[in-house]
């Protein structure tokens, strides 16, 4: 292939089936369920959980099963346009117990000089971001947990994905929305408690989240009518974090 530079700029798509995110939260807040609703989805089934949904799915229970399925994906012939990873914590755990395997350790700090974890990270990252590359959709499911973060002048509490560190910042670096679901308890007219399911979408100090494309609101309901009317029809900013 003969590189050429450039004639014209390249312009946003609103295509969601070409878009990479990060979908987390507390379990049974509905995120499975949402990331069906994605342009001809196919679930990587990485742990149980999916038995009470209408879904196409490959069972993916090991690293090498899972690459295995990616190579399939990227094969093409097929009508699927997005990748639904179920759980990306899962797919993770995989990662780390073959590399281990390989190299004949039981955990990653069991080679020195930091080299377990360098070559976990760097499989991860390998994988991950040829998966993210393919003309297709990508959204990585995780599980929410919540962390006590230390600073010279005090503490407080963040919501995370349970992602490790090590792999959590791959994917961040790697997809252009991370939304955190969760449910938000609240007063009718009468005073009755009521709950609503919800995604956030910006940064916050409780908890991780953001929007490369900017294009959604700061939140909205944790329904996919709604966040593909959102992300269609109402850009709020220039597209800059």
């Amino acid at each position: 292939m003969t590189l050429a530079l450039p004639s014209e700029r390249t312009k946003p798509t609103l295509d969601l089936s070409s878009r990479s995110l990060l979908l987390y939260g507390h379990p049974k807040t509905g995120k499975s369920t949402f990331a069906s609703k994605f342009p001809d989805a196919l679930f990587l089934e990485c742990e149980p959980g999916l038995g009470n949904l209408e879904v196409y799915k490959i069972p993916t229970p090991s690293w090498p099963e899972f690459i295995e399925a990616c190579g399939l994906v990227a094969a093409g012939n097929h009508k699927f346009k997005t990748v639904v990873v179920d759980t990306a914590d899962n797919a993770f755990k995989f990662c780390s117990d073959h590399v281990c395997k390989k190299h004949g350790i039981e955990y990653e700090g069991d080679l020195g000089h930091g080299k377990g974890w360098a070559f976990v990270k760097n499989e991860w990252h390998r994988v991950l971001t040829k998966l993210a590359s393919l003309p297709y959709g990508l959204v990585l499911i995780s599980h929410a947990q919540d962390k006590v973060i230390q600073t010279r002048t005090g503490e407080y509490t963040k919501t995370l994905p349970t992602l490790p560190d090590r792999a959590r910042g791959v994917v961040l670096g790697l997809v252009d929305m991370i939304l955190y679901c969760d449910v938000v308890a609240g007063k009718d007219g009468q005073g009755n408690v009521v709950t609503s399911r919800t995604i956030h979408t910006k940064p916050h100090v409780n908890f991780e989240a953001g929007d490369r494309t900017g294009r959604l609101p700061e939140t909205l309901p944790l329904d996919f009518d709604a966040f593909q009317q959102a992300f269609i029809g109402n850009p709020t900013s220039n597209g800059k974090e």
